[in-house]
């Protein structure tokens, strides 16, 4: 009985190629979505587009919390989380971008 999870490297492959989502898919939908200042998306599953960890930036992350921030950016890439094994955002505002910014530049 099939899991639909790749098994080998051929069928990961396979997977990202038939399921169209790359780190440039994801981010363009974040950006229309979200009106996302700042986006970068990388794949953590060695190329099979299964696993990916993303930093997004968005005015529309103000006020909310990190769970109100987490199902927001789900909603905008419900079907594209739908196809993936794996998915780890990292929401913040513009200031707080900002701020991380500066701080990594000390």
């Amino acid at each position: 009985m099939s899991t639909g999870a790749a098994e080998t490297d051929t069928q990961a492959e396979n997977v990202a190629k038939t399921s169209g989502i790359t780190p440039t898919s994801l981010q363009n939908t974040l950006k229309e979505k979200l009106q996302a200042e700042h986006v970068e998306v990388e794949d953590m599953s060695g190329g099979c587009g299964q696993a990916f960890n993303a930093m997004i930036v968005s005015p529309q992350f103000e006020k909310k919390n990190t769970l109100a921030r987490h199902r927001l950016v789900n909603s905008a890439l419900k079907t594209e989380i739908a196809a993936i094994h794996a998915w780890t955002p990292k929401c913040l505002t513009p200031e707080e971008w900002q701020k991380k910014q500066s701080e990594a530049g000390s």
